[in-house]
């Protein structure tokens, strides 16, 4: 079985979809901000699609390899302005953090369910997609045939290989998501299909979710028109619901869940990695700074445990990768938790 073949493009607007003018802008009090989101806003029309692939996925790893697996989030969330998507409100994310753990994931062991930005970067081609270099540069002509430029060769060659490898075993599958609302309905249903593994399930949340959302009530159907708004334009986003302690709570509760917190301000990262903790009430958040967070990160527990990993200055200066480093020590937590669950059924 190969990773999804997408046969559809989630940056995409459904323009068969107009504004619904019968949802509530404000549902009954009694109602969860979850239930409500659920509520008001439509999933995507591929989800049947997605849910097939990875319950596929899931029952081969469960019955055949005995594989842990591990969803992994990766890039940034888009907010559409418009029904009928021209302008978007973005995140600053490229999932560089998501896309290399994914492989570091899947050298140690794990199946991997890659859940990522459509367009972002991607375990293994990530290292010819965004570099500096223009991809043909890889190539050269031979004898009026293309080959690979001999100074790139035994590299690609590694990776291709290592891509391979996960690809024959099934261990990697890719999901895409463009919108919050994507992101949010995909993560409910494969973490719904993930909770069948109990504690051997991993949620590794690297992607950077929007904060703010227009909802579809609110939302115009065409391209809005710049001479209607007299020069200005003056947007109310309402806050997107904490999804994490559904998943803690209702979606997977046998579960590890580890979660990122990245600040700009040293000084107040590990208060709001305790604070996630304890709000959440899940296993691990992995604390980074903005500046220097392809050197450094902090593992923090809800006992209050701090665990830096950081990078010597010559395994930064060799262009090292940090998450070589964090994926190990993520598993090790991650098989604890399993043999606590075990011991608690014995």
């Amino acid at each position: 079985m190969s990773p999804l073949k997408k046969s559809f493009h989630t940056s995409n607007p459904d323009a068969d979809t107009a504004i619904d003018r019968t949802i509530p802008d404000f549902p009954a009090a009694q109602i969860s901000d979850e239930d409500k989101y659920f509520k008001n806003h439509k999933p995507p029309s591929y989800l049947p699609e997605i849910e097939k692939e990875v319950a596929n996925f899931v029952e081969f790893h469960q019955n055949q390899s005995g594989k842990n697996i591990v969803l992994v989030t990766s890039g940034g969330t888009t907010v559409p302005l418009e029904n009928n998507t021209v302008r978007f409100i973005d995140n600053f994310s490229a999932g560089t953090r998501g896309a290399t753990s994914a492989e570091y994931f899947l050298e140690n062991g794990y199946a991997v369910i890659f859940l990522h930005r459509e367009f972002s970067l991607l375990p293994y081609s990530r290292h010819y997609s965004h570099t500096t270099n223009c991809f043909l540069d890889y190539m050269t002509e031979v004898n009026n045939k293309v080959e690979i430029n001999r100074d790139f060769a035994d590299e690609m060659l590694l990776v291709l290989r290592k891509y391979k490898a996960a690809k024959e075993s099934n261990s990697l599958i890719l999901i895409p998501y463009t919108t919050v609302n994507q992101y949010l309905y995909t993560l409910k249903s494969i973490s719904e299909i993930m909770e069948r593994l109990e504690s051997k399930a991993l949620f590794y949340l690297a992607a950077a979710v929007s904060d703010f959302f227009l909802p579809q009530s609110k939302m115009p159907q065409h391209k809005i028109q710049s001479q209607d708004h007299g020069g200005k334009l003056i947007i109310d986003l309402e806050q997107v619901p904490k999804f994490l302690s559904r998943l803690v709570d209702n979606w997977a509760p046998s579960a590890m869940v580890v979660s990122f917190k990245l600040e700009t301000d040293h000084t107040i990262l590990i208060k709001k990695a305790m604070s996630a903790l304890e709000r959440y009430s899940h296993q691990l958040v992995i604390g980074n700074l903005l500046q220097t967070r392809k050197k450094e990160i902090v593992f923090v527990t809800p006992d209050g445990h701090e665990d830096w990993v950081r990078l010597t200055d010559e395994q930064y200066a060799q262009k090292e990768e940090i998450e070589k480093l964090i994926i190990p020590k993520v598993i090790s937590y991650h098989q604890q938790w399993i043999n606590s669950h075990s011991l608690k059924t014995e």
